[in-house]
Formats: C-alpha cells, sequence, structure tokens
C-alpha cells in the first residue's frame, strides 16, 4: 500500500512539472499580454490578406492589389526587404473593397494559399518557386478546387463559397474555413480528398456567422467569425469546435474580428477588423468601416492594442512577439510585450 502510495504522489508531481514547464520561458512563466509597445516593419503593402513566416523568420504575404487581377504572393526578409514571387491572381473591386486572394499556411517547405474569388486552394513548393526568375505566373502552381466541393452541399440558400482561412489540425489533415458556407472543410493529408467537417447555424434569421480564421489549441479548434451586414456591435462570437467536428459554446459580444492567433499559453488574441459607420444616406456618404478602429483584443474582449487599419492577419513570433497585417494603410506592425 505505501508502495503505491509513494507511486501516486510522484506520479502527481512529475504531471505537476510537465504543466508548469509547458507555460515557462527558461524557468519563468510566460504572462499574458495586457498592453502592447508597437514599431513599424514593413508597410506599402498592397491591399494584403494573409501573412505566415516560415521558420526562417521569412513573411509570406497575399496581396489583393488593385482590383485588376494583380492579386500577388510575396516574400519579406526578417529584414523588411519585398519579393514579389509569385502573380496575376484575379482580383476584383466589390462595392469599393478589393476582394480575391485570401489567407494562406505553412508547412514544413510547402505554403498552402486560399483564392476566395477563384475558388481554389493553391499549394505551394517554396523552393521550387523560389528556383529560377521571379516573379512567377499563378498558371504555374498546383491547384485543387475547393468551391466545386462545396458547391454540391447547398449549405447556404445562395450556395456562397469563400475558402478564406486553414490551419492544420492534430491528425495532420488540414482544415479550411469557408466564410462564404459558413463551414470548415477537412482536406486529407494523404489523398487530398474533401470532406465536411462542421457547419455554423445562423446567429439570426438571414443573418451569417461568417467563420473568419481558425487555430488549434491542442484541445479544440478555435474560430472567429465576422457576422453579416450590418455588423452589429456584440453580435460577433468566437468558436470552438472539438476533433470530433462538435460545436461547443465559448465566447460571445465581438464585432467583426477577421482573425486569430494564440499566445505561447495558447489563449487566443483577436483582431477586431473596424467599426462599422452608417451615415446619413446618398450617394456621398455610403456605409463602411472606418479607419483606425480595428483592435487586438484577448478572449474576454479587453482591448491591447488600438488605431489599427482594418487588421486583417496576426502571426506569433517567439513568446512574446506578435506581427499585425493590416488591409488598410497596408502595414505589417511588430508588437512586443
Amino acid at each position: 500500500m505505501k508502495k503505491h502510495f509513494l507511486s501516486l504522489i510522484a506520479f502527481v508531481l512529475m504531471a505537476g512539472l510537465v504543466a508548469i514547464d509547458a507555460c515557462t520561458d527558461h524557468g519563468e512563466p510566460v504572462p499574458e499580454p495586457t498592453q502592447f509597445s508597437v514599431s513599424p516593419f514593413v508597410s506599402s503593402l498592397r491591399a494584403p490578406i494573409g501573412m505566415v513566416i516560415d521558420e526562417q523568420g521569412r513573411f509570406w504575404v497575399t496581396e489583393g492589389g488593385t482590383g485588376n487581377n494583380d492579386g500577388a504572393l510575396v516574400m519579406i526578409t526578417p529584414q523588411g526587404a519585398k519579393t514579389t514571387v509569385v502573380t496575376n491572381f484575379t482580383s476584383v473591386v466589390n462595392q469599393g473593397n478589393v476582394e480575391g486572394i485570401s489567407h494562406l499556411y505553412y508547412d514544413n517547405g510547402t505554403l498552402y494559399l486560399l483564392h476566395g474569388v477563384e475558388g481554389l486552394l493553391y499549394v505551394i513548393d517554396v523552393a521550387s518557386v523560389l528556383a529560377g526568375s521571379l516573379p512567377k505566373d499563378k498558371a504555374t502552381l498546383t491547384t485543387e478546387n475547393i468551391r466545386a466541393f462545396v458547391a454540391t452541399k447547398n449549405l447556404t440558400f445562395d450556395n456562397n463559397s469563400n475558402a478564406f482561412a486553414l490551419t492544420k489540425g492534430p491528425d495532420g489533415h488540414l482544415y479550411i474555413v469557408d466564410a462564404g458556407a459558413n463551414a470548415v472543410i477537412k482536406r486529407d493529408k494523404n489523398n487530398h480528398i474533401l470532406d465536411m467537417f462542421t457547419t455554423f447555424p445562423p446567429i439570426a434569421p438571414n443573418r451569417d456567422p461568417v467563420p473568419t480564421g481558425i487555430v488549434f489549441d491542442g484541445t479544440h479548434f478555435v474560430l472567429s467569425s465576422l457576422t453579416g451586414f450590418p455588423f452589429s456591435p456584440g453580435s460577433a462570437n468566437l468558436y470552438k469546435v472539438n476533433t470530433a467536428g462538435v460545436m461547443v459554446p465559448y465566447k460571445s459580444g465581438f464585432t467583426t474580428l477577421t482573425h486569430l492567433v494564440l499566445t505561447v499559453n495558447n489563449k487566443p488574441l483577436l483582431l477586431h477588423y473596424a467599426d462599422f459607420t452608417m451615415p446619413p444616406g446618398g450617394p456621398g456618404n455610403p456605409p463602411g468601416f472606418k479607419p483606425n478602429t480595428g483592435s487586438v483584443l484577448n478572449e474576454d474582449g479587453a482591448v491591447l492594442f488600438s488605431g489599427l487599419d482594418r487588421p486583417t492577419d496576426i502571426k506569433r513570433w517567439g513568446d512574446r512577439t506578435f506581427y499585425v497585417l493590416s488591409l488598410g494603410d497596408g502595414t505589417i506592425k511588430k508588437l512586443d510585450y
């Protein structure tokens, strides 16, 4: 009995040490951010949407361009030098906004790039695309059709599809957020077959949830959402979905969330895109998103940094540094705490 009791104590102590070690930095706990100091990193990007950082510290950014079929994939060195790698992605102007290319995901030398307007997933071998002269044309890339799969499911009244964001799950499969279909699609890592993983119910009659970002926190997928017009304050949710595709209640009361990232402690940080204004009617005063009203929030809605111009992506580098990409002013800013 004593032997078993001592073994139990040893097991509990070991488990506790493992848990402590999981959220420490050189033996010290890493606190959650409460505010950030900001410094400029890159400017003059053309309607950027998505961003990833590879193991060499290079930034890969999707640019929407000007809406004249001039979307691009660009690479930015750790020192901030920009190179255009792939060009001629479809880009269009819809109600004054540039639309087309979406988010991307990097995994072990491969970029997975989504294009919502084209309905495609581009699979890009980094070493191959960087070989030879640049830029390459998008026609040289391998593609997979996401929209064709979604169209068979009739998930929304308009049977819409907008493949927008993606991440890798614990099983190695890719999980693709479709903001038009209000769904997450699983792409098999071996045969690349697509399957419906989960769908999102309307937040109200004729009001779509519009999922926008996805991460895996170790036990659940966590998803941000935008909601549809008129983007009512407090109407957007933060969702959790387990590995079986079952949605569980999480957090509510947000507005126009465009993306999210995990801290070193696996807590989500969220991007609030902007405040939506409804000025007096008339051709010269259309409704729209107010510049410089974007912010970084924690999962409880506390504002950690504000004044961003319509941010669309955020990534962590190390324990205490984050980079925020903003569509409105075409910048990447470095946030430290």
